[in-house]
């Protein structure tokens, strides 16, 4: 990781951040999930969100008929999530774990996976564990969408793998081929592009790999 440091972890974020100020808690959800859902290329089933965070895009997803169990390393960010689920009474499992372990901890198994932002949080020497365990997690033919940041980003230096944010967090960027030969070990690659995500004015070129469970 060069001389980044020890990277701010979430939880930090969370308790000491507003909320209103946490760069990728957005209240709409992303349009490759929407599409997703409203082309019915995934139909509602029993789904998980992997890194939900304060769960918006989990209630998104149970107001269009998904049955949604939400887990995040934080739980500041798991607290959060119920008080806003409690507000609408969105019927949203929610579960303050790490994504490493989720397929150890959580009970039953689902028809859709999905993290969004979340990958690049994970660093190299993790993530074939994690993605494990996301297989674990789903039925033979289980729909797994994962989308991160890009190498070819250009925010924060726009160079590295490595790279640190303005919060203190660190970033792992990834390349196509890296992420072709992470994932096809449990999955089959349906599609893997670059696209555009982010704030207005403040896009960043993520990748995004749309996946079934062999």
């Amino acid at each position: 990781m060069g001389d980044a440091g020890k990277p701010r972890d979430t939880e930090d974020v969370y308790q000491n951040v507003p909320v209103c100020e946490i760069p990728w808690n957005r209240e709409d959800p992303p349009g490759p999930l929407v599409e997703l859902v409203e082309s019915g290329r995934v139909r509602p089933c029993r789904c998980i969100d992997l890194g939900c965070g304060t769960g918006n895009y989990s209630r998104y997803l149970s107001e269009k008929g998904f049955a949604v169990t939400g887990i995040d390393i934080s739980p500041a960010a798991i607290r959060i999530a119920r008080e806003n689920a409690a507000k609408t009474n969105a019927p949203v499992d929610l579960i303050a774990a790490d994504v490493l372990d989720a397929a150890r901890l959580i009970r039953g198994t689902f028809d859709f996976a999905f993290d969004w932002e979340v990958l690049h949080h994970v660093y190299p020497r993790k993530r074939a564990r994690y993605v494990q365990s996301v297989s674990g997690l789903l039925n033979p033919g289980g729909t797994y969408l994962s989308v991160c940041f890009s190498v070819q980003d250009p925010q924060f230096g726009g160079k590295g793998k490595y790279r640190r944010t303005p919060l203190g967090t660190v970033l792992y960027f990834s390349s196509k081929n890296e992420l072709k030969r992470l994932f096809s070990r449990f999955f089959t690659i349906r599609e893997l592009k670059t696209v555009e995500i982010g704030r207005p004015g403040a896009p960043h070129l993520a990748i995004s790999a749309l996946m079934g469970k062999k």
